[in-house]
């Protein structure tokens, strides 16, 4: 009879955490790599959290780029960011769940300094998130793919 309970209490525990790894892929909480427009390389590993309702993302890594600054630091910042290391940086924040998607965000470009407004929308499989950032309306934009990590 104990061994009955070992096996379901495992079984129990398995199923757990099973429905667990498959609620996070119908969200953007996790470890994404992003891809750099210009070069299609590997750019960065952004982590998303959720902070009382809103998401944000920080760069945990970057990946070395033509014409990046050694030291990885925000020089087109034009706010307290200026001069600050990217890698632990917020880039990403204030997306609330929104429909199918998640906006009413802003995204930081440290390539440029430039803040713009964001959204973002997760891929069925929730293997990949699009992210675009705009200047007033969606339409005047860019949207990057992200890959979540494994």
């Amino acid at each position: 009879m104990n061994a009955f309970r070992s096996v379901m209490s495992g079984a129990a525990m398995l199923a757990l955490l099973a429905g667990n790894a498959l609620a996070d892929t119908g969200s953007p909480v996790g470890v994404w790599r992003t891809i750099d427009d210009k070069t299609k390389k590997e750019r960065s590993v952004i982590r998303i959290t959720e902070v009382n309702g809103e998401l944000q993302g920080v760069v945990e890594q970057l990946f070395d780029q033509p014409d990046d600054d050694p030291a990885h630091l925000c020089k087109e910042c034009r706010d307290e960011r200026k001069d600050k290391p990217i890698i632990g940086m917020t880039i990403l924040w204030g997306l609330k769940k929104d429909g199918a998607g998640w906006a009413g965000g802003e995204i930081l470009d440290p390539k440029n300094g430039k803040i713009y407004r964001a959204k973002m929308s997760l891929a069925e499989d929730g293997k990949s998130l699009n992210v675009r950032g705009f200047i007033g309306i969606s339409l005047i934009g860019r949207t990057q793919t992200w890959w979540r990590e494994p």
